[in-house]
């Protein structure tokens, strides 16, 4: 198939003379369709019509928004399973189609189809889950909140990530960085009884890691893919040997780090639901939000956000303009082993008593799921790490409220979400496209 291409330089040069305008066929270019999600939809929405719908219990679920000590009650809510299973199954298939319809016309789903999908499912599925349950009530603000504590470090390691691949270098060492800046973390908070010694230490830590990243993947061009799986094994290797032989004898000393208070803004923490979410943290938490926000205005709203962007989409180009393009991606990758470093202070001062080994326990590779699928843009990767903070933290309302699902499926779901998200399975992401690529400046 070819189309006809008018040359608008006038004459042609083969015969100036009777000023004949040139013709030039060029393949056109089919739209490349992609049915993963649509697929993933269809397969999601049977679930919710056998299990939501078919299988519900035929009680009530309810939801407990405040408590007695809250300045504002809110009334709880109740939500009829069967009624409410129906009405979710089918908001999906009409997702499901619309998702298929827009795959035909664009050849992929939008991100708004994807995001309404998630939160119906998700809905459908608490209220069956409670409603199953034994005990049928579930404070839903607490469920929340929790939720985004253990999506913290999440959020901070995909920043690390947007931050890095945005100028073209894969973070895979990001489970490196978190687990460096939770031993260093420890370790100084322990030693010197200040917590503020501690963060620093950790930031510095999250750094030297981002170091060895930049030193090979940039100035020795080997494969970023390769550095950051050997950091990673580095960093565990190393924290597990000094944690068995230094630590362990002497904890008291070593690893009893102090802990960042939380920090509740009177008034604000008894909005319901928002209150105890964002205004009711630790410095972590409130500081989170601010380099989300912050990274989010300087990627798309600021010049050095646009030189960012070049240099991780067209490095050679970037060049040609006057940007240093080695010097950004250094820059980027620091930045992003700082960031990181904070996220592993969370655990030893925040979340956990005291390091242990491997502590993370994988969330840096989560935290680069949720990069890939929130594509690239902040406020994308904090969605997608709360959807996985969410996840893990069901586990634990699972186990207590007695729900017909095992816990220990909860507990493998963060994971197997991950590999459907870097499968594609959930949608088609296009990262920067000189991401993983070394430049060599000519």
């Amino acid at each position: 198939m070819s189309t006809t291409v008018t040359s608008p330089g006038g004459p042609s040069p083969a015969d100036p003379a009777d000023g004949a305008v040139s013709t030039a066929t060029a393949p056109t270019t089919d739209v490349v369709r992609h049915w993963t999600t649509p697929i993933a939809f269809a397969v999601l929405t049977v679930v919710s019509l056998v299990v939501f719908a078919l299988n519900a219990s035929g009680a009530s679920a309810t939801f407990r928004i405040s408590t007695d000590a809250d300045a504002v009650r809110i009334p709880d809510l109740v939500a009829p399973t069967v009624p409410l299973g129906w009405t979710v199954t089918v908001l999906l298939a009409a997702l499901t189609v619309w998702g298929a319809r827009q795959v035909r016309r664009s050849g992929t789903v939008a991100g708004w189809v994807s995001a309404v999908f998630a939160a119906l499912f998700v809905m459908g599925f608490l209220v069956w889950v409670v409603g199953a349950a034994n005990t049928t009530t579930v404070f839903l603000t607490g469920l929340i909140a929790g939720s985004v504590t253990l999506a913290i470090p999440l959020i901070f390691g995909s920043m690390a990530g947007v931050l890095s691949e945005r100028a073209g270098v894969v973070n895979i060492a990001i489970e490196g960085q978190l687990l460096a800046g939770a031993f260093t973390a420890a370790v100084t908070g322990s030693v010197t009884g200040s917590v503020w010694a501690g963060l620093v230490a950790a930031v510095v830590a999250g750094v030297l890691v981002s170091v060895l990243l930049a030193v090979f993947s940039i100035r020795y061009l080997v494969n970023q893919i390769i550095v950051g799986v050997v950091l990673n094994v580095l960093v565990a290797g190393l924290t597990s040997f000094l944690f068995s032989t230094v630590l362990a004898s002497n904890s008291s000393a070593l690893n009893s780090p102090p802990h960042f208070p939380s920090l509740r803004i009177p008034g604000l923490a008894d909005i319901p639901i928002l209150g105890p979410i964002l205004f009711d943290q630790t410095l972590l938490g409130y500081g989170m939000y601010l380099i989300v926000i912050a990274l989010y205005i300087g990627l798309f709203h600021t010049r050095w956000g646009l030189r960012v962007r070049a240099v991780g989409e067209h490095p050679k180009a970037a060049d040609t303009v006057g940007i240093n393009v080695i010097r950004t991606r250094y820059v980027n990758v620091l930045l992003g082993g700082a960031i990181a470093g904070l996220g592993g202070a969370f655990f030893t001062l925040v979340s956990a008593s005291s390091f242990s080994k491997e502590m993370t326990a994988g969330q840096g590779f989560i935290a680069l799921a949720a990069v890939i699928f929130g594509r690239w843009n902040p406020l994308g990767a904090f969605f997608a790490a709360l959807l996985f903070g969410f996840t893990t933290n069901m586990q634990y309302v699972l186990a207590i409220l007695g729900t017909p699902v095992p816990s220990q499926f909860m507990a493998m779901l963060p994971y197997l979400v991950t590999v459907l998200v870097v499968a594609g399975l959930v949608g088609r992401s296009r990262g920067p496209a000189a991401a993983g690529s070394p430049y060599v400046k000519e």
